[in-house]
């Protein structure tokens, strides 16, 4: 029989259950004397379930996932929550100040985990963030987008030989699922390392906002909690499964030029098909990158001036070319794919 709850703490603050509240995490000030916090909405359900939280920005200039968690939290449905979510829209606050992948000691705040109280600036915001979010909770939710001049397919990323993660990364039905190892001194690898599971989002390109990304996202993060039973059933279809990638590889630019790139996102390729070809300015010479193998295009570069060894093409090994064909319909053809549940707003152009 369910039972009501104790208050969730959060740093030094507790939240009621069957509240929200908006609590504010310190951090190392700026040398100008202004304080910096992060801020961590949690809704903390009247009823037992899990924790779960929700982070982006962990690379201050990826802020598809900052538009994803401000959708989340104005979901009516939340008001039904069993259990507790903590949503973080800005982890990297003093990257995302600076529109900036990294921090100002130039470290990447998500090969700094699980950090350390007394290490560099990158090291003390991880340690916040582990030790006042990832260590209260069950399951975590990362989004993220490629880098500056990069695109990604939407995409989940998890160990799925892991059996609590497996069935959850499959339902949030993002286009593909990749099984990968979590780099060291990721988020994902410090959090499993304490036992709590964290699949990674990706989609879209930073400093850039990506409607279609935004509602799978959305999406996604909803369908999740509804198997975990934390918000209710919906009556809809249920959404198509992810086609599964186990392996994925880049393909690198074998020498500089200027790239005229000859496939999209999402396309469908066959070992041997002509990705991009690479020409010197003066066209005197050229070289094509080749799909090394059957699959799809899950992230490429944007930017056509290329220097020798840049990873250009992104390629997952798939098979399941029907299923990745329905996913990518809604996606080239801009279908509206987010919850009937959400409040409207006009989507962002």
């Amino acid at each position: 029989m369910a039972r009501h709850r104790q208050a969730f703490r959060v740093g030094r603050s507790d939240v009621a259950a069957g509240t929200r509240s908006t609590i504010t995490l310190e951090l190392p000030g700026l040398y100008t004397n202004d304080p910096v916090s992060m801020s961590v909405h949690v809704i903390h359900g009247k009823l037992d379930g899990p924790v779960v939280f929700v982070s982006a920005a962990v690379h201050g200039d990826e802020i598809n996932g900052v538009e994803i968690i401000r959708r989340l939290l104005r979901t009516p449905a939340l008001k039904r929550l069993r259990g507790t979510l903590l949503a973080v829209p800005i982890v990297n606050v003093f990257g995302f100040h600076n529109r900036s992948r990294y921090l100002p000691d130039r470290r990447d705040l998500n090969r700094s985990f699980p950090g350390s109280e007394s290490g560099s600036l990158a090291s003390r915001l991880g340690h916040v963030f582990m030790a006042d979010v990832v260590n209260g909770a069950d399951l975590g939710i990362d989004l993220h987008t490629a880098a500056i001049h990069r695109d990604n397919l939407p995409q989940i990323r998890a160990d799925i030989t892991d059996p609590i993660l497996q069935p959850l990364a499959k339902a949030f039905s993002a286009p593909v699922l990749l099984h990968s190892a979590a780099p060291p001194g990721s988020l994902r690898s410090a959090a499993a390392d304490i036992d709590v599971p964290v699949m990674v989002y990706e989609a879209g390109e930073a400093l850039r906002f990506d409607e279609l990304c935004i509602q799978f996202g959305v999406r996604g993060v909803i369908n999740v909690l509804r198997l975990l039973d934390m918000l209710p059933p919906s009556r809809r279809r249920p959404s198509k499964p992810s086609a599964v990638l186990r392996s994925s590889s880049w393909q690198r630019a074998p020498r500089s030029g200027i790239l005229r790139a000859q496939t999209r996102l999402g396309d469908l390729v066959g070992k041997g098909d002509t990705l991009g070809v690479i020409a010197d300015p003066n066209g005197d010479a050229e070289v094509a990158l080749e799909a090394p193998y059957d699959g799809v295009l899950i992230g490429r570069a944007n930017l056509p001036l290329v220097f020798e060894g840049e990873a250009l093409f992104h390629v997952g090994r798939t098979r399941q070319t029907s299923l990745l064909e329905q996913h990518l319909d809604a996606f080239s053809d801009g279908n509206d794919i987010a919850p009937p549940e959400l409040i409207e707003e006009p989507p962002i152009a």
